[in-house]
């Protein structure tokens, strides 16, 4: 497309009416207003559904601005130094993201020169940028804290204008996110004018957002927060079982659903299969394969762990119609320029309405366009979830990313980070790190502890001159003065801490990706499993690389990832107890309610269906002993807590031991006498103080609090993880870091790491303030408490989980079956 005619002075946004015209499109109303406010100098945060054009509204506003400064600049003029950082959360993202940031460029003919920076980058390329960065800049926040670590960094920005920040809601709520807010905090320094735009699909706290985005200095401009104008519809319908079982369990379903998943994919042309791990991934893949193996070729999987090669060729396969089918997880959930698909399926609950909201985005992904998504549920129960869903999006009720507060262990990361990026003055500094919403409250006394802790390993780690990182030059200025501990910094920066990962290679050449190092572990050579699809059979380990040849067949096992655990969250489920009020006053709305109506008429009959303000407690006795079924529908990592918290207020009442399991409706408590509850209600079982005594008094914190201190010592920089092919493994890693964890406890009680590890503990494993906030629910609402003579359909589910850690000879399915078939004939009968 030829460029467009200069525009009349009146008129700055002509280029782009101009150049969405000749693509047919319209612009919208919210994009006009970015690229307005972008051209006075604002700042912003622009929310919007998926595929409505958030990334052109964030886009063409530098775009305009260069055209109206160079009207009659040639096509082929020197290509202008970096003006734009576009930061995306996702390295798979940045070539889709790419793509189609250049696309306007090449129709108006900019002189820019446009290159992502990732761990994908290759070396070439950045030895080129080494030199010279490209005039806009696609990178992750961990790539940009590189960049803030080169000595010139500060000239490298001189010509800065902008940044964008793709995906902002995926960022916030994380340490990655501080990361973010910390970087910007060093350009607002070096560039006082420095517009800052972030896009964000589905959060609930757009404040929190705004604020965290543009930093908390006393001199900020207030920011512009943009509402897409153009909702999408959003379908929402599932998968109904032919078949109801009474007394389900999770994951009995696995894929047998696998005909309707085959037949919902072949009534549109294109479709994405999410699921929500990437084990879950690899097995539906398998299945939809061998079940139409005629689609050999045009159907694919990706996840974060396969190689970029692979990725890249799913991407292009999506967007340019190769593909009929890609099973996926969150690696797809974002991104900006794939082809709509017809069908979009989610395996399993969403276990939030965002996430739902957003994987049905990649449906219809255009103007306009309806965007529907279908659930296939691994547990009927989770049928309940979906009309839940249903209900949380008509009410706008989206997840909400609560900021992380002052992490003392990224601080000193970003600290010798900016000592290596030239130096600092400690006020300096200090000032310019409050200037960020999460170190906004940082006291005195934390920032002169992270001072000392760089400069000298803290209170016990002094007499080792490895932990002494940053040295005091004559003037004050802070800075690293030891090419080994910068070189160790630099490949240690990031918060991204997961068990080590081994790459997958063919013996014969070629990378598959990369699988965690504890599933390896577990492998003999000739052992088969599959990865990125394909049968193989497991070599050797070396040097943490997996070599590996192709298998003759797909019988093995399937790797697991960690982090595999997706609570259900607050706003899903509180409008799950909503659906099951009303299933207690017999409405039964929508098919999924009424496809799970004879499993609830049993549980109803059998013990009771808990009203929105009830606490259900159901009292069972068996051969194995006294069962206590709690069912506050609050989420797995609330109700773990919980089950410790009343394990142990019960256990002081009476000695007593417990066996727990939990899963995200409820949690059980077994115990070989009977438990004293209705003393223990009366005595403030329920009771939401002393929690902060309570709640580490009933779990091993301090051994909880030492494994979290793994992820706070690599951030931290007191342990590192190895250079490429020489890594430590994950049992090295965690006994190095428990060990600091040891010293400090002991010789260093006052040390602040030590502290936030007990506070993570808390917070992101045990999610403590939702279980405050659960138990103030709790506690003013009413209980009910039955006496059921055989185990709900509710129930069974929690007592299945605890019966798959028992040790048997007899399969799974085979045990449970019994179970169920005694459960039946109890619920037809009543014998």
């Amino acid at each position: 497309m030829p460029r467009t005619a200069a525009p009349p002075a009146a008129d700055p946004l002509a280029p782009a009416e101009a150049w969405f015209a000749a693509r047919g499109w319209e612009p919208f109303g919210f994009q006009r207003e970015v690229w307005r406010a972008y051209l006075a100098g604002e700042s912003g945060l622009i929310h919007a559904a998926t595929g409505t054009g958030k990334t052109y509204a964030a886009w063409l506003g530098a775009v305009l601005e260069w055209l109206a400064e160079h009207p009659e600049s040639p096509s082929n003029a020197k290509a202008p130094p970096l003006r734009v950082l576009w930061i995306t959360p996702l390295r798979a993202l940045a070539a889709d993201t790419e793509e189609a940031l250049r696309a306007p460029l090449t129709d108006l003919e900019l002189p820019w020169t446009l290159e992502s920076r990732t761990g994908d980058t290759s070396a070439a390329t950045r030895a080129r940028q080494r030199k010279r960065l490209p005039t806009a800049l696609v990178t992750t926040p961990e790539s940009l804290a590189l960049l803030l670590s080169r000595d010139d960094a500060r000239g490298l920005f001189a010509d800065l204008q902008a940044v964008v920040i793709d995906e902002w809601h995926e960022l916030m709520g994380s340490k990655r996110g501080v990361l973010t807010e910390l970087a910007l905090a060093r350009m607002r320094a070096w560039r006082p004018g420095l517009r800052t735009w972030g896009l964000s699909a589905t959060i609930g706290n757009l404040q929190d957002a705004l604020d965290a985005l543009l930093g908390t200095a006393p001199d900020r401009p207030t920011g512009r927060s943009v509402q897409g104008h153009v909702p999408k519809e959003v379908v929402v319908d599932a998968l109904i079982p032919p078949t109801i079982q009474r007394f389900p369990w999770a994951g009995h379903l696995g894929t047998q659903m696998l005909p309707q998943v085959v037949e919902a994919v072949e009534e549109g042309e294109t479709a994405i299969v999410f699921t929500n791990t990437r084990s879950q991934t690899e097995i539906w893949y398998q299945a939809l394969l061998e079940a139409r193996p005629d689609w050999a070729g045009q159907i694919a999987l990706h996840h974060g762990s396969l190689d970029r090669a692979r990725r890249e060729w799913v991407e292009n396969g999506l967007r340019s119609g190769v593909l009929r089918c890609v099973v996926a997880t969150s690696s797809l959930d974002l991104g900006v320029d794939f082809s709509p698909v017809d069908r979009v399926l989610q395996i399993g609950s969403p276990k939030g309405v965002a996430r739902l909201l957003q994987r049905a985005g990649r449906s219809g992904h255009r103007p306009g366009a309806v965007s529907r998504v279908t659930c296939v549920p691994t547990n009927v129960l989770e049928l309940i979830e979906v009309a839940a869903a249903r209900d949380g999006m008509r009410a706008n009720a989206v997840e909400s990313r609560l900021p992380v507060e002052r992490p003392l262990d990224l601080l000193a990361q970003h600290v010798v980070t900016i000592a290596l990026g030239g130096g600092f003055q400690p006020d300096e500094l200090k000032a310019e790190v409050r200037t960020t919403r999460a170190y906004a409250e940082l006291l005195d006394d934390e920032w002169q502890w992270v001072l000392d802790f760089v400069t000298r390993g803290g209170d016990a780690l002094s007499a080792y001159p490895e932990f002494q990182r940053v040295v005091v030059s004559e003037d004050g200025t802070f800075n690293v003065g030891d090419k080994q501990i910068a070189r160790r910094h630099r490949m240690s920066i990031g918060t991204i801490v997961s068990d080590a990962s081994v790459t997958v290679k063919y013996i014969g050449g070629g990378t598959l990706g990369s699988v965690e190092e504890s599933f390896i572990a577990r492998l003999n050579p000739g052992d088969k499993f599959i990865f990125a699809g394909k049968p193989l059979e497991f070599a050797r380990v070396r040097d943490m690389v997996a070599w590996v040849r192709r298998a003759k067949n797909s019988k093995g096992a399937i790797p697991r990832w960690m982090g595999a655990r997706m609570p259900l969250s607050t706003e899903l489920a509180a409008s799950l107890r909503g659906r099951l009020e009303e299933a207690s006053r017999g409405l039964w709305r929508d098919p999924e309610m009424e496809a799970i109506r004879p499993i609830l008429e049993i549980q109803a009959r059998w013990s009771r269906i808990p009203a929105a303000d009830e606490l259900l407690i159901e009292r069972v006795k068996t051969r194995e002993g006294h069962h206590l079924f709690f069912f506050p529908f609050e989420g797995r990592l609330v109700h773990e807590g919980l089950a410790a918290l009343f394990a142990y207020r019960i256990s002081r009442l009476k000695p007593i031991s417990f066996t727990f399991s939990m899963n995200d409706y409820g949690f059980e408590l077994l115990s070989p006498d009977p438990p004293p509850i209705e003393e223990a209600l009366k005595a403030g079982l329920l009771a939401p103080h002393n929690l902060l005594d309570d709640v580490p008094a009933s779990l091993n914190a301090t051994e909880m609090a030492r494994r979290q201190f793994r992820e706070i010592a690599r951030v931290a920089g007191l342990v590192f993880q190895g250079y490429p092919y020489a890594g430590k493994s994950a049992r090295q890693l965690q006994a190095s870091s428990g060990l600091f964890f040891d010293v400090f406890t002991r010789y260093d009680p006052g040390n602040l790491l030590v502290t936030q590890a007990h506070r993570e503990v808390l917070e992101r494993q045990l999610e403590s303030s939702r279980l405050g906030r659960t138990l103030e629910r709790l506690a003013a609402g009413r209980v009910a408490l039955t006496d059921p003579r055989r185990t709900p359909p509710l129930a069974f589910p929690l007592l299945v989980d605890r019966t798959r850690e028992a040790v048997s000879s007899e399969s799974m399915a085979d045990r449970v079956r019994r179970m169920q078939v005694a459960l039946e004939k109890y619920a037809e009968t009543g014998k």
